[in-house]
């Protein structure tokens, strides 16, 4: 493909669902040792999230511990234990503009305000006839990196 107006620069999160996120942070914040530092919850995303870390500063990475908060409603963040994976992007309009060009599928909500404050959108799991590239399975968050991470990173 021709040369990209926008930079993939890092891991930003995994997200991880679950039934249940106690049974989550038994693991990830008990055991590994990951600290809570936030939290959010959204009718319009079916979720109840504990937002933690590890590293810090830019080389901070996000892992989300994600439960429904209705389970037969969509979308279902506790039927795919690895929910998504989020990717620092130095340009996000740029880079879905480019990509919605060059055939990738997103999924619904466009770019839009993400659980941590920085503006996001994501790759769909799945292509289809309009647009010929999609996640093979995974969903694949894209989220605009604030400028200490693209200094670093970048």
């Amino acid at each position: 493909m021709s040369d990209k107006p926008y930079r993939i620069l890092g891991i930003q999160q995994i997200a991880i669902g679950g039934p249940d996120k106690q049974a989550l942070r038994r693991l990830w914040v008990d055991v590994l040792g990951l600290s809570v530092t936030g939290q959010f919850t959204s009718e319009r995303e079916n979720v109840d999230e504990d937002i933690c870390t590890i590293g810090s500063g830019p080389h901070r990475v996000e892992v989300d511990l994600m439960q429904p908060l209705d389970p037969d409603k969509k979308p279902a963040v506790h039927a795919t234990p690895l929910n998504h994976v989020g990717l620092w992007v130095d340009d996000l309009p740029k880079a879905v503009e480019w990509m919605t060009a060059h055939g990738v599928r997103f999924a619904p909500g466009g770019i839009r305000k993400g659980a941590a404050g920085f503006d996001i959108c994501f790759i769909h799991p799945k292509s289809n006839d309009e647009f010929p590239i999609g996640g093979e399975g995974v969903l694949i968050e894209l989220v605009q990196a604030p400028p200490d991470v693209i200094a670093a990173l970048g």
